[in-house]
């Protein structure tokens, strides 16, 4: 499967992930890398509570 996410910066270091198609999925990391691989686990997590 594959899941549109909107990643965003803050202007105080770090960034959100959010999964556009799962709205309950949100991260959040210190680099891009580490809000991608948070928000998989988010998507995994929520797909799992609702599935």
């Amino acid at each position: 499967m594959r899941f549109t996410i909107k990643l965003e910066e803050f202007d105080e270091g770090g960034y959100t992930a959010q999964c556009l198609e799962i709205p309950a999925a949100i991260s959040e990391g210190d680099t891009k890398e580490e809000a991608l691989e948070n928000i998989k686990e988010a998507i995994q997590l929520v797909l799992e509570v609702t599935g």
